[in-house]
């Protein structure tokens, strides 16, 4: 069983396109684990950067009055490990980012032996009978 020590707290970020013309639902372009708050606020910023300036190069004024502006209020949220929404829309195209607080699981190490259990090597199959085809 696992116990609190073996849980790492972060979170979950990812980030939404969807065409506001078409029927479709939205897609997940990119998602990643931050391991700290500090990790998570700097993705934000980088990714609308980046996405933004790809949909227009002089990138729309909501994405720029987040960043100098509402930024510190999405800091402040993901150092109480509260959720974050981020959203901007330009022509037909909304992009979304979110990050929500998570535990991330430890993966198994393929290079560890697990313990097996006592008399676990006591068990031997039984042999089938040999037929001839």
């Amino acid at each position: 069983m696992l116990s609190d020590d073996d849980l790492t707290r972060g979170f979950w970020c990812e980030c939404w396109a969807e065409d506001l013309a078409g029927a479709g639902r939205p897609m997940v372009t990119t998602s990643f684990g931050a391991y700290s708050a500090t990790q998570a606020d700097g993705w934000l910023p980088t990714a609308l950067r980046a996405i933004t300036a790809e949909l227009n190069p002089a990138a729309p004024k909501e994405t720029w009055d987040w960043l100098y502006e509402s930024r510190i209020d999405t800091r402040r949220a993901l150092l109480r490990s509260e959720p974050c929404t981020v959203s901007v829309t330009y022509a037909s195209t909304r992009i979304t980012w979110t990050v929500h607080p998570v535990l991330f699981l430890p993966l198994a190490d393929d290079h560890e032996t697990p313990e097996l259990q006592p008399h676990t090597h006591d068990f031997e199959p039984e042999a089938k009978p040999h037929t001839p085809d």
